[in-house]
């Protein structure tokens, strides 16, 4: 994600891993940041670095944070404590439901680990489209439809977020369960 970030021109100021944080306020070069994990096999090697502890990380005063490894790292002990004006969940139930709360009420905004970390899936099911068919698409268009799919969701859970007035969580859950709903009754027609 730190890649993706700088590379479209966002400023990455730190990154964590396992053995703690690194904190360069002037924005970290993405590639020597690897260059360091890579021969010190730690993030915080990284010269000229501030060492910060991963809580230390989550409540820095940022634009976006991403929360990409651990579940229930944002919790109701530290969700007011966190000063990012956007969170996006790469990991699995980074948030706790109360964190949830707490957030929203603060104004977060939050593109949720059940939209954020879906492009995976996605493309899992391309490639059974694809065998199933015994047709394979160039990544090229592996990558076009999943945009399309991808951007359509954000879309539509956004849409939801701003007509009902709940959270972007919320929003996706109410979309989800619509068209379960909607599956269902359509099998019961036949």
């Amino acid at each position: 994600m730190a890649r993706l970030l700088a590379g479209d021109g966002f400023k990455v100021i730190a990154v964590s891993d396992s053995k703690g944080g690194a904190l360069v306020e002037e924005g970290l070069d993405y590639g020597k940041l690897m260059d360091v994990k890579k021969k010190k096999k730690r993030v915080d090697a990284y010269p000229g670095c501030k060492k910060i502890s991963n809580e230390e990380l989550l409540e820095l005063d940022c634009d976006i944070l991403v929360l990409a490894a651990l579940e229930n790292q944002v919790t109701e002990k530290n969700a007011d404590k966190i000063k990012a004006k956007m969170i996006v969940e790469l990991a699995n139930g980074p948030t706790t439901p109360e964190a949830d709360d707490i957030l929203h009420k603060k104004g977060v905004f939050m593109i949720p680990d059940i939209l954020a970390n879906a492009g995976g899936v996605c493309v899992s099911y391309f490639e059974w489209v694809q065998n199933k068919q015994g047709f394979y698409w160039k990544e090229e268009e592996v990558n076009e439809r999943l945009h399309e799919k991808m951007v359509k969701e954000f879309n539509a859970t956004f849409d939801m977020h701003n007509e009902k007035k709940i959270d972007m969580r919320t929003a996706a859950y109410v979309l989800a369960l619509g068209r379960i709903d909607e599956a269902t009754t359509d099998k019961a027609l036949y």
